[in-house]
C-alpha cells in the first residue's frame, strides 16, 4: 500500500489522485460544453463542493446541481443510484464527471442520463479507464484497478464497456507522460487513463 499511497501522491496526471479539479480529462470535458450557457439549462452530477457548477454558471447557465450529501450550498441532495428526480427532457446539458463507477447499475444510469436530456441536448461525462497498457503491466504485479482506484469504485470500465453504455457517443481521452498531453480518440482504451463520453441526444429521439 506504501507504493500505492506513493503513485497516486505522484503530480503526474494519470486519471484524478491529487489533481482531481485540473486532470486532462476535466479540461477536455469542459471544451466540450457549449460556452455560451445563456438561456440553458445544465444538470451537474455529483457536484461534490461545486466548483464545476460556479464555472458553469460563469457562462451563463442556469445550473441543477446534484450530489448524495450537501458539501455546496446550492446542491440538491439525491442518490443517483435512484431515478433522477426530474421531468423527461428537463436540461440542455448534462455533466457527469467521475460519478459513474460509484453508481450500481451503470445501464439504466445511462438511460436514465438520456431520459432528462433533451432533444438536441448534450451528455458529457468522465470515468476511469482501468485497462490502459500501463495500468495492465501494474496488475500483472498486484497492483490491480481494484487496489489503485478508491474503494468505492464499483466498475472498472474498459474501452467496449464504455461504447456498450454510450453506443452514440464520441470517447475522447488523452496521451499521458507528454508536456501537451494531447487529446486522442483513437487508441483511447490502450492510451489514456481517463474516458471524456460526450453524447447528443438525437432530435427524433423517443
Amino acid at each position: 500500500m506504501g507504493l500505492i499511497s506513493f503513485l497516486k501522491a505522484l503530480p503526474i496526471d494519470v486519471g484524478q489522485g491529487n489533481r482531481r479539479f485540473d486532470t486532462k480529462g476535466k479540461i477536455i470535458a469542459r471544451r466540450l460544453v457549449p460556452e455560451d450557457g445563456a438561456g440553458k439549462t445544465l444538470l451537474d452530477i455529483g457536484c461534490r463542493e461545486g466548483a464545476q457548477s460556479r464555472m458553469f454558471e460563469e457562462a451563463g447557465y442556469e445550473v441543477t446541481s446534484l450530489d448524495i450529501d450537501k458539501r455546496y450550498e446550492k446542491c440538491v441532495v439525491h442518490d443517483c443510484n435512484e431515478r433522477l428526480p426530474f421531468d423527461d427532457s428537463s436540461f440542455d446539458v448534462i455533466w457527469s464527471s467521475e460519478v459513474i463507477e460509484h453508481l450500481v447499475n451503470a445501464e439504466e444510469v445511462a438511460h436514465d442520463l438520456r431520459r432528462v436530456l433533451k432533444p438536441g441536448g448534450r451528455l458529457v461525462l468522465t470515468t476511469p479507464n482501468s485497462f490502459p497498457f500501463y495500468f495492465c503491466l501494474l496488475a500483472a504485479i498486484g497492483m490491480t484497478p481494484q487496489k489503485i482506484q478508491r474503494a468505492d469504485h464499483l466498475h472498472f470500465f474498459d474501452r467496449i464497456q464504455m461504447s456498450r453504455l454510450f453506443p452514440d457517443a464520441r470517447i475522447y481521452g488523452f496521451l499521458p507522460f507528454t508536456i501537451l498531453r494531447p487529446r486522442i480518440s483513437c487508441g483511447v482504451g490502450w492510451l489514456s487513463p481517463t474516458f471524456v463520453i460526450s453524447e447528443t441526444r438525437a432530435v427524433a429521439d423517443e
